[in-house]
């Protein structure tokens, strides 16, 4: 993932405490430049995750946020589908994305979201939040594109207070062995990491958040795949970790 050093956008933000750096989410450093814009791949996401709700997706994003509160970073945001489902115990959202065009349907969704949404650039391996800064993190299809899981995972690590939670929902390697070589083998051509996004489809997601620092304390594993195309990543997982 890549970023932009440009300015947070807070949108329709809440003031706690009558300050916006109450929110605390200020005077931090810079983040790196902007990722490349991919319009094409970012229309085909937001057509997928349509065609996801429409098909139970939402089901799972509920089940992903449901109890969460205080202050949370959801990194890898999109175009902000998950903003809807955050519950109003929580006090603000972080939410980070790289590409410039997600970025701005992110934008346009917080407007409209039940919670204050802060939607700014930045990269999941150097996040722009202090250390212990929030309550929670939420990653949903992004330990699959980084090009880090490791780092990814270490700085929502830093950034989470002790204690606090990270709820995912990612893709997985398949547990059938047939499926998972098929997996091995896309991931190894690179053409679907180059058609999405840097997308791999055989990480062992639920090992990497346990090497990370996190001790899982629930994991649901289902297959889900709205359309043909998700097939390769239809085994997911779905589930909340503790910060150690």
């Amino acid at each position: 993932m890549r970023a932009s050093a440009a300015p947070s956008v807070c949108l329709g933000c809440r003031r706690i405490s009558g300050h916006p750096a109450d929110l605390g989410f200020d005077n931090l450093p810079p983040v790196p430049s902007d990722a490349p814009a991919r319009p094409l791949f970012a229309r085909c996401l937001a057509r997928s995750a349509a065609i996801s709700d429409r098909k139970g997706g939402d089901v799972y994003r509920r089940r992903l946020l449901a109890g969460l509160s205080g202050r949370v970073v959801e990194v890898g945001a999109g175009t902000g589908v998950h903003f809807p489902y955050y519950p109003e115990s929580v006090a603000e959202v972080l939410a980070v994305e790289p590409e410039p065009n997600l970025r701005e349907s992110a934008q346009a969704a917080a407007r409209e979201a039940p919670v204050a949404v802060r939607v700014m650039p930045g990269v999941a391996e150097a996040l722009r939040a202090a250390d212990a800064s929030v309550d929670a993190g939420v990653s949903a299809g992004l330990l699959c594109s980084v090009p880090d899981p490791a780092a990814a995972l270490a700085e929502l690590a830093r950034v989470i207070r002790p204690g606090g939670e990270l709820r995912f929902y990612e893709h997985v390697i398949s547990r059938r062995r047939r499926a998972a070589v098929l997996q091995r083998a896309l991931d190894a051509s690179g053409v679907w990491a180059r058609a999405m996004g840097g997308c791999h489809t055989s990480r062992d997601t639920e090992a990497a958040i346990a090497r990370a620092g996190f001790r899982i304390e629930s994991i649901e594993r289902f297959t889900f795949h709205p359309t043909l195309l998700d097939l390769p990543v239809a085994p997911k997982i779905l589930g909340r970790a503790r910060r150690e």
